[in-house]
This record gives structure tokens, sequence and C-alpha cells, in this order.
């Protein structure tokens, strides 16, 4: 059996508070596994901390206490060695798609012939061909995170993180930027870590679902999706998938509630 790819150990965040308020506990005692290859989606209600942890994982946010590690090593800091994808457009507006992932790659040892064949994988792989010498306000919302998605991997990480990539995309976009992350995952054997809001997405994409609680944040449930590969878009209204969808639904709702009441 192969060793763990990423591995969360009893981490908490506290975030200081002011004047006017209290420390706030975001995560308490988060552990979690990822196995390498596997695509983990994280669910949990508004405030549960999942992009505080995936900002943990990538080194952008440090923890209060635990550790994390990417293939035993300790993680402090930001690297190269993961990728990381936003809501928000990222790229550079003064440079060109190729030029956006080529960006990275500046800071390796690479020819500029070698960068070049780089940047022209992956913008195959993402389906932007013609589209080389444009720039990114010549782009749709889902043409950008393609170029986002295709810098992070011209790097070569060994983890893919993605907080809610798809969140601000059109139903049909979003949809259609699924069935393409799917795809680069199977080609790329990357392993990945996605947060998310929509269940279906997390179904959809993930071969393993985490589930958080209501702030402070930890792991209530960890649940296996057993669904083939390659899948197709109409798995979405098959029985197993309902049922992973209502099994899941009812999982944050019972958080959503918890918050709610916690608030009053």
């Amino acid at each position: 059996m192969s060793n763990p790819k990423l591995e969360i150990k009893n981490v908490t965040k506290v975030f200081a508070g002011n004047k006017k308020g209290p420390n706030v506990l975001a995560l308490d005692q988060t552990n979690l596994t990822i196995m390498p290859n596997e695509f983990i989606t994280i669910l949990g209600p508004s405030g549960c901390g999942k992009s505080t942890l995936l900002r943990i994982v990538a080194g952008l946010e440090e923890q209060t206490t635990g550790d994390v590690y990417l293939d035993g090593q300790e993680l402090f800091g930001p690297s190269s060695n993961r990728g990381m994808v936003f809501q928000a457009y990222s790229l550079f507006p003064w440079l060109t798609v190729e030029e956006n992932i080529q960006f990275g790659l500046k800071t390796k040892e690479n020819s500029a012939s070698e960068r070049k064949d780089i940047v022209k994988k992956y913008i195959e792989l993402v389906r932007l061909e013609g589209f080389e010498k444009h720039y990114p306000k010549q782009l749709s919302g889902g043409m950008q995170q393609r170029v986002a998605i295709a810098r992070a991997l011209a790097n070569d990480p060994e983890i893919l993180l993605l907080d809610e990539p798809f969140g601000a995309l059109d139903n049909q976009t979003r949809t259609l930027m699924q069935e393409l992350l799917l795809e680069i995952w199977e080609k790329s054997h990357k392993t990945i870590l996605f947060i998310t809001h929509d269940v279906e997405e997390s179904i959809y994409l993930a071969n393993r679902v985490v589930v958080m609680t209501s702030r402070p944040g930890k792991i209530k449930a960890d649940i296996p999706i057993e669904l083939e590969h390659p899948r197709p878009y109409s798995i979405k209204v098959e029985p197993k998938f309902l049922a992973y969808k209502e099994q899941l639904t009812e999982l944050i709702r019972e958080e959503s509630l918890k918050a709610m009441m916690e608030v009053k």
C-alpha cells in the first residue's frame, strides 16, 4: 500500500479578536489523510473553516497548533509543490494566456524550448488552442479559470488545491468545467483537494467527500463515493448518485441548523 500524499494532523486555527470581540476558534482538532491520486471534495456550512483549512495546506495561512505533511515532509509556507486555484480569477491582466501559464516556470531550470512545450501541453489539456495570445479581459470566466488551472498544473505540483473555483460561473459553464476537471484529473493523476458548497458538484467530482461541522470546523464525515469512471454527466440522475445527495444534504443541513441556533 502506498504512503499518504497529504496528512493533516490535529490542526487548529484561532483568529485573534480585537477590542470589540473575542478570539475565534475556526478549526478544532482537524485530521485528514489523503492518498496519492485521490480527488477529495470538502463540504460544510458557511464559516466552517473549509477555505481556512485549504489555505493552511497551501501555506498561505499558519495553523495555531497541529501539523501538515506532504509526502511525509512537514509543510512550512507556500511552495511550488502545491498548486492553488482560487474562486476569483487570479490571472495577471497584463500577461497573455501563454505568459500566465508560463509565469511560474521562470523560477525553474527549464530552457525556453522546454517552457514552450510545457505551455503547449497544458493549453491543449484545457482546450484553449487559438487563445495563446489573448489577454484575460478577452476571455470568459470559464476560460480564465481554465488558464488558472493550466498555470497551476504547469508547475507540476504534488497536489492541486482548488477553493470553489467554479462558484462564480453560470450553471452551464460550471457543468462543462466539472467535466473538464474530471478529465484532467484522469489524465494527470494529480491528487486534488477541492472546496465547494455544492453537494452535486462534490459527489460528481470526488472519490471521497469530506463533510465539516459548523464552526469550529472539524471532520464530521468522510464518505467514499463509489461511482464508476469515467463519469458521464447523466450519472447525476441515477439512484446511487441521488442517495449520496440525500445523505450529504442531510449532514450539511444538520450543521447549518446548528450554526443558526448558535447565532440566536
